[in-house]
């Protein structure tokens, strides 16, 4: 296997890259779907204003862009919000449980 796959899938091995990655891929999915939402009910004649432009590409792209950047990071930071939380639904939060970036820290560390 050649290095930078190997190097790729160890990333993916860390939870808290999984757990980014994994985040970032349902904003993606999000912002795909709001996108072509949008161009389905045609809002203020968006479509037609997007598709009569001479490139309308860079338009789509653009707008898609921007949807993914706000939607992927948005997922990705309620996800690490999210990680202090108890399982069982307490008010304590989550003196229990352990942060993913402790984790990988902990894993890495020399013994």
């Amino acid at each position: 296997m050649p290095d930078h796959q190997q190097r790729r899938l160890s990333l993916l091995r860390i939870p808290l890259f999984r757990l980014l990655a994994i985040n970032l891929a349902i904003g993606a999915c999000a912002a795909t779907l709001l996108v072509g939402g949008l161009l389905w009910l045609n809002p203020g004649h968006l479509r037609e204003l997007i598709f009569a432009d001479s490139s309308p590409g860079i338009a789509l792209a653009l707008l898609l862009a921007s949807f993914l950047i706000t939607f992927g990071s948005a997922a990705m930071g309620s996800a690490i919000m999210a990680q202090g939380r108890n399982e069982d639904g307490g008010k304590r939060g989550g003196h229990g449980s352990r942060l993913a970036v402790q984790e990988v820290a902990r894993r890495t560390r020399p013994k």
